[in-house]
C-alpha cells in the first residue's frame, strides 16, 4: 500500500463523527486528545475513544504532549486502545516517543510533530526513534514558538529542514500542517500543492470537504502521468543501447521521476 497521504482530525470528544471521517476517503483518521478537547472533556474522549468499533488499521491517536499533565492517563489509554498510529505533539525527546510505545505494549506507528524549536533541533533524534515512520508539522505553535508569522514565507525554512532531514534518516517524506480555512477547499489544495513541491508527502486536515482537493494535490497531474507511462514504456520497448524520448535521452535520473510518479497514482485510478 502506498504512504498515507490525508490524515484528517476529528475531536475525540465527538464519537458520532468517527465513522463518518473514516468514510470521507481520508487516508488516515486522527482522533484528537489534545488541542481539539476542552480540558474538562478529555476523560469523557478517551472513553468515547475506547469504546468506537472502528477500522483501527486506519486510526492515529493524538495524545496531549509529555510535558501536559494529561500525559499519563493518554499513555494508560494507549495500552487498551487499538490504534495502529500515535501521534505525539510537540515531539522534544526520543525518551518521549520511547515511554508513547512501551505504553502501547504492541507494534504502533509513531508520528512526531514538530511544533517547537526544540523539536527541530532534535530531529535527526526523533526519526531515528523505534517506530517513528515520518515527521509531522504543526506550524501554528511552531510559529508561536518562534515569535513568527504562522504563514509559508515565515516557515519556508523549516518546512525544507523537515523534508530534508526526513530524507537523510531514510524515513517517509513529512506530513504537513493543516490549512485553517474549512470554507476554502482551493486554499487547501494551494496549499497541498505547495507542500508537494518542497517534497512532503501529505498533509493534516481539518474538515472532510478538505480531503478530495488535497488528495488531488499530492495526486500525479494527467500530463505527469501520461509523460511517466510513456518513460516506462519507452524503457520497456527492448530496444538496443540508448533509449531517447522526444529527442531526449532518459537516463537514471529520468527514470526514477517517472517511477515515482506512478508511485502516487491513486489505486482508485491505477
Amino acid at each position: 500500500m502506498p504512504p498515507a497521504v490525508t490524515y484528517l482530525f476529528v475531536p475525540g470528544d465527538r464519537p458520532e463523527r468517527f465513522s463518518k471521517a473514516l468514510s470521507s476517503g481520508a487516508d488516515r483518521v486522527i482522533l484528537d486528545l489534545e488541542d481539539a478537547v476542552r480540558p474538562e472533556a478529555k476523560a469523557t474522549a478517551r472513553a468515547a475513544i475506547l469504546s468506537a468499533d472502528l477500522d483501527w488499521a486506519r486510526v492515529v491517536i493524538r495524545i496531549n504532549d509529555a510535558a501536559s499533565p494529561f500525559f499519563a492517563e493518554d499513555l494508560a489509554l494507549l495500552g487498551r486502545s487499538k490504534a495502529a498510529a500515535v501521534l505525539l505533539p510537540k515531539a522534544e525527546t526520543a525518551s518521549a516517543l520511547g515511554a508513547v510505545a512501551a505504553a502501547a505494549g504492541r507494534k504502533v506507528e509513531l508520528l512526531p510533530q514538530i511544533e517547537t524549536a526544540r523539536g527541530m533541533a532534535a530531529l535527526a533524534e526523533l526519526l531515528a526513534a523505534d517506530g517513528v515512520s515520518r515527521a509531522v508539522f504543526g506550524h501554528l505553535d511552531f510559529a508561536l514558538d518562534l515569535g513568527a508569522a504562522p504563514e509559508w514565507e515565515a516557515l519556508l525554512h523549516a518546512r525544507c529542514e523537515l523534508v530534508y532531514r526526513s530524507r537523510l534518516a531514510g524515513v517517509l517524506a513529512p506530513v504537513d500542517s493543516v490549512t485553517t480555512d474549512v470554507h476554502d477547499p482551493d486554499r487547501a489544495e494551494a496549499d497541498g500543492a505547495a507542500a508537494r513541491r518542497l517534497g512532503f508527502g501529505g498533509k493534516l486536515l481539518i474538515h472532510p470537504a478538505q480531503v478530495a482537493p488535497v488528495a488531488r494535490a499530492f495526486a500525479p497531474s494527467e500530463a505527469e502521468r501520461a509523460w511517466a507511462e510513456r518513460v516506462i514504456a519507452a524503457l520497456s520497448s527492448g530496444m538496443p543501447g540508448a533509449v531517447a524520448l522526444d529527442g531526449k535521452m532518459i537516463d537514471r535520473p529520468v527514470e526514477e521521476a517517472a517511477r515515482r510518479i506512478l508511485a502516487r497514482v491513486p489505486l482508485t485510478a491505477a
